[in-house]
């Protein structure tokens, strides 16, 4: 693998996510069909946005391609690996490593500093303690945010902590940001802010696939597909065609 804008790109024509006839089905009394033959393929630096309404199947479609649920059946390729055939340890392992969250809450530590928050992200992938601080600081760089390093999160602004919370998911450059209703908590000039963001992080080649109810957030990606009834259907490509790229 070669590298480019900092993120680990594939050997071309491989995606970074692979689904292949995935389901997920429920052990309730009737049945719950979360998944249904899911067929997916998102490649390298490409931003997907998945909408649908509540109860379509998107939180299990995200906490699937997260590992942290694994599907009933079918194929999921991270990067060309089966993740079937990996157990919880290799699973936390792969997670830890080509994997950043950003979700609509934040979820920073609000009794330690930015710097700190985006610090334990590499603390919970075992990565070196030497040189941390720095590319802690070089995180925040990246989002805009290297003078507020030492606030606490309570000091910030929505929009500031959620571009905390980004600078904490690069940490290891991951080669997914799986985001959740990334701007759900923001007003329209900080969602914006943060979006610009994410669409930069695509340009250098990080692969973004956002959840989000907002049509307006979902028309910044390049290809949307909607989940209805834990169905898959593509919607739209507002970008450039990227398979292959």
């Amino acid at each position: 693998m070669s590298q480019l804008g900092g993120f680990t790109s594939l050997p071309r024509g491989t995606p970074v996510v692979e689904l292949r006839g995935v389901f997920r089905t429920f052990d309730r009394d009737p049945p719950v069909h979360a998944l249904r033959d899911v067929n997916l393929s998102i490649w390298p630096g490409e931003w997907l946005a998945i909408v649908g309404p509540s109860g379509s199947g998107k939180s299990t479609l995200l906490n699937v391609l997260g590992l942290l649920d694994r599907p009933t059946g079918g194929i999921y390729l991270l990067e060309g690996v089966d993740v079937d055939e990996l157990d919880d340890v290799g699973r936390a392992g792969l997670r830890g490593r080509r994997l950043g969250f950003i979700f609509q809450a934040f979820h920073l530590l609000p009794h330690r500093s930015v710097l700190e928050n985006v610090m334990l992200a590499e603390l919970y992938m075992g990565a070196p303690r030497r040189g941390r601080r720095e590319r802690a600081l070089a995180a925040l760089d990246r989002v805009g945010l290297s003078e507020r390093a030492d606030f606490l999160p309570t000091r910030l602004s929505g929009g500031q902590r959620q571009r905390a919370a980004i600078a904490r998911s690069l940490m290891g450059e991951p080669s997914l940001l799986l985001c959740d209703e990334p701007t759900g908590n923001l007003d329209t000039k900080s969602a914006g802010n943060v979006l610009d963001i994410l669409g930069q992080l695509s340009r250098e080649g990080l692969t973004l696939i956002v959840i989000t109810h907002d049509e307006h957030v979902a028309a910044r990606a390049d290809r949307r597909v909607r989940i209805v009834d834990g169905q898959l259907g593509e919607v739209e490509t507002t970008g450039a065609a990227r398979a292959g790229a």
